[in-house]
């Protein structure tokens, strides 16, 4: 006989267990249904029976009367004689089988439902009492502060009594379950064959269709008599196993959990675990949850459809949470929103983030696996298509990076051939530093893969901009002060971890800011400060001077461009800058907004990344310039990189100056059409208006930019399809990414062509 519930799993009290038992609960509960509508038909089939006896023995005494009365006729006495002698042997059967089915029938049929079904109904109500009680002591010790000590002592020595009873509970639960699974077989078929052997005693002598049960009912009794002995073998077993797991503890404090990558069904980790909702009231509710196929996903009932919490463990990290006042916290970070979590003990806590963390490395590992090298890939592509032309531009965007000086090696920890990357911050990574950066946030650093991800031109641009020789020049400034000694590729995630956090978080290394530079300031460009003060930072930022472009910079042959190291940065600095006017101007003692701001016009990228470094607001408000921001001041010198490390670093893209003209209204007037398309794609509000009630699609009808207009009016009419087909926040048809795609490419490669309009004005 097949266990109908095992009694491990009850230990887990899985959406699985509780369902199963539901099952089981709803059998019992039809099966004792149906069993009382039997009881009182039975009772009504032999009220009628024994009437039908009691009238049949009338009828034979009547017989008989008859024959006495005949007794002159030897023929119709014989005849009358006989068959009431035989009717009677078949009324006295009958009776026999009234009474056969009052004892084997009835009667036990009866004590069945009274006892054993009362018997399991019990158990079910202790095990519900259990259970509830287990449910509010979780939910007492999930909400006892951290610091009230005698709070969680208290809230723990009840949930340990509490998870004592109901597993005690629910193992008696589960026993009765299956007892009464095996019991109603040997029971009804008990029942069925007593009323069975009677009836074929009644009429096998006259009854032919009973003869035709004979071999079915031998068959049925040779079942049942097995049934019976396996039966009574099982309960035997089921007692002592039973009897041996009461014996152990089973009021330990955690649920027995293994993470599984290699599960048969797919789930390498699950568990109760209570969830923060993400509404107003921040509520907590308490869900099973498990990792499968490369996503974190939830359940309240087994049979509920799985909520996914994240689609792809390759873009999120996971981290403890010690800010929130409950115990055993952790937090599950994606791009798109952050989910806080609860164990019930710090074991749990654990376990959880090391699955987490594995399930993400395993991700990582399937999709390097089936996917080739980008080289490997290009070879792959020769065949031609537009899959082979995107593989070809994600090598030359991988080979153009990996060519910035710095880049062939891991900015933090110095392992070759790294394939990943921080794109605000500009510097290549190995995939054990690109997971620590990702644990860091997108605040700080937001990571991409040079091979797996696609890559926008203007991106691409922007990180040969920078390298990781500029940026540990800034971040890494004062390494001959700091005993801390950097990280080596072979060295423990541990030790890069508070490396890299030491570095971007913290920023023990870089160069600290003189007394003059901290304050904020207003940019006032062609006043002469005082000079005396400049030799104080020879060294502490790189010039100031327009940066060139990359098509302007000569090149030899198939050498690598050399990049300004940290070392030929800070030689050239005297703290001051000629401005585009001719007029000197001392820049050493601007506040990091201050410079962000004059730097962006420029696109000198390392002062650029050197502001950000000590606190420049990305967003800083130049109130002497009407009131404009770093990236309208690069919108005015057409610095489409510089625009996206101001975008990737936070920027506001709708942020406005005192006239209500945001950043693709400065695109719009000046007509750099390169610009307009970044910030469209970036989430630009093309309907803003500004103090003179115009918005960019006005203005670019007015200024006869014929790109710009087109631009604006497919971005325009783009959100109208998407509003029409409710899948706002998608990136778009076809034909909207290949125009976008088209002018991104046109304005990092080949400016010089956007530089046109409509000769007559109209379109």
């Amino acid at each position: 006989m097949t266990i109908k519930v095992a009694f491990e799993e009850c230990l887990k009290d899985s959406p699985r267990f509780r369902s199963e038992i539901e099952a089981v609960q709803t059998d019992v509960g039809e099966l004792e249904t149906r069993l009382e509508k039997l009881l009182k038909q039975c009772q009504a089939m032999l009220e009628a029976g024994r009437v039908y006896y009691q009238t049949g023995k009338n009828f034979v005494s009547g017989l008989q009367s008859l024959g006495q009365h005949c007794s002159g006729d030897t023929v119709m006495e014989e005849c009358l004689r006989t068959f009431s002698e035989k009717l009677s042997l078949i009324l006295d059967a009958q009776g026999e089988v009234i009474e056969t089915t009052q004892k084997s029938v009835k009667t036990k049929l009866q004590t069945f439902v009274k006892e054993d079904v009362r018997r399991f109904k019990d158990a079910r109500k202790e095990f519900e009492r259990s259970s509830e009680s287990l449910e509010g002591a979780l939910a007492r010790n999930a909400q006892a502060p951290r610091g009230k000590s005698h709070e969680v002592e208290e809230a723990s020595g009840a949930l340990l009594n509490a998870r004592r009873a109901f597993r005690s509970g629910a193992l008696d639960y589960v026993l009765e379950i299956n007892i009464i699974e095996a019991k109603k077989k040997t029971e009804l078929l008990m029942a069925m064959l007593s009323l069975m052997d009677s009836q074929v005693q009644l009429f096998q002598n006259g009854h032919r269709s009973l003869s035709e049960l004979d071999r079915y009912r031998q068959k049925l009794s040779e079942e049942h008599t097995q049934f019976v002995l396996n039966s009574a073998r099982e309960k035997r077993d089921m007692e002592q196993r039973h009897a041996a797991i009461k014996q152990k503890d089973v009021s330990y404090d955690d649920s027995m959990m293994d993470f599984n990558p290699d599960a048969a069904d797919g789930v390498a980790m699950e568990g109760y675990l209570n969830k923060r909702a993400s509404n107003a009231f921040k509520t907590w509710s308490r869900r099973w949850f498990s990792i499968q196929k490369n996503q974190l996903v939830y359940q309240k009932k087994f049979k509920d459809q799985p909520t996914v919490v994240v689609e792809d463990l390759r873009l999120c990290t996971v981290k403890p949470n010690g800010e929130n006042e409950r115990r055993f916290c952790f937090e599950v970070v994606s791009p798109s929103k952050s989910c806080l979590l609860q164990a019930d003990s710090e074991r749990q806590q654990r376990a959880w983030i090391s699955a987490v963390q594995s399930s993400i490395a395993s991700a990582f590992q399937e999709r390097r696996d089936v996917q080739h090298s980008p080289r490997q890939r290009c070879n792959s592509a020769s065949a031609g298509g537009p899959v082979a032309a995107q593989e070809n531009e994600c090598l030359k965007a991988l080979e153009e990076v990996q060519a910035v000086a710095g880049n062939r090696e891991c900015c933090d920890c110095g392992a070759p051939s790294p394939d990943w990357a921080s794109i605000n911050l500009g510097i290549t990574l190995c995939i054990v530093c690109s997971g620590i950066h990702r644990s860091l946030g997108v605040h700080f650093s937001k990571v991409r893969s040079l091979t797996l991800d696609s890559w926008e031109p203007e991106l691409v641009k922007l990180m040969c901009e920078l390298g990781n020789g500029v940026i540990n020049g800034i971040y890494e400034a004062r390494m001959d002060e700091i005993t801390l000694k950097k990280p080596l590729a072979s060295s423990p995630r541990g030790d890069k971890e508070a490396w890299i956090r030491s570095k971007y978080v913290e920023k023990k290394f870089i160069q600290k800011l003189p007394e003059t530079a901290r304050k904020p300031s207003q940019n006032r460009p062609g006043a002469k400060r005082n000079r005396a003060a400049t030799q104080e930072r020879d060294t502490q930022r790189p010039p100031l001077k327009p940066k060139p472009s990359r098509s302007t910079l000569p090149r030899s042959g198939n050498a690598e461009p050399e990049a300004t190291g940290p070392s030929e940065v800070q030689k050239d600095n005297a703290g001051s800058h000629i401005d585009v006017n001719g007029e000197e101007e001392d820049l050493s003692g601007l506040h990091p907004g201050a410079l962000l701001y004059r730097s962006a016009a420029l696109q000198n990228f390392p002062v650029m990344a050197d502001a950000l470094a000590h606190g420049a607001a990305v967003n800083w408000v130049n109130a002497a310039e009407e009131a404009c921001t770093p990236l309208i001041r690069a919108v005015s010198a057409n610095a489409l990189a510089a625009c996206e490390f101001l975008l990737q670093n936070g920027a506001d893209v709708n942020q406005a100056d005192r006239n209500g003209r945001g950043p693709l209204h400065h695109a719009t007037i000046l007509g750099h059409t390169g610009l307009v398309c970044l910030f469209l794609k970036r989430g630009a509000d093309y309907n803003a208006r500004d103090k003179n009630h115009k918005d960019p699609i006005t203005i670019a009808v007015d200024n006869a930019n014929a790109d710009i207009v087109t631009l604006l009016r497919i971005a325009k009419m783009n959100r109208e399809m998407q509003e029409m087909d409710g899948c706002l926040g998608k990136s778009g048809d076809e034909t909207y990414q290949h125009i976008f795609r088209d002018f991104s490419q046109m304005a990092s490669n080949n400016p010089e062509k956007l530089n046109r309009r409509s000769a007559d004005g109209k379109f």
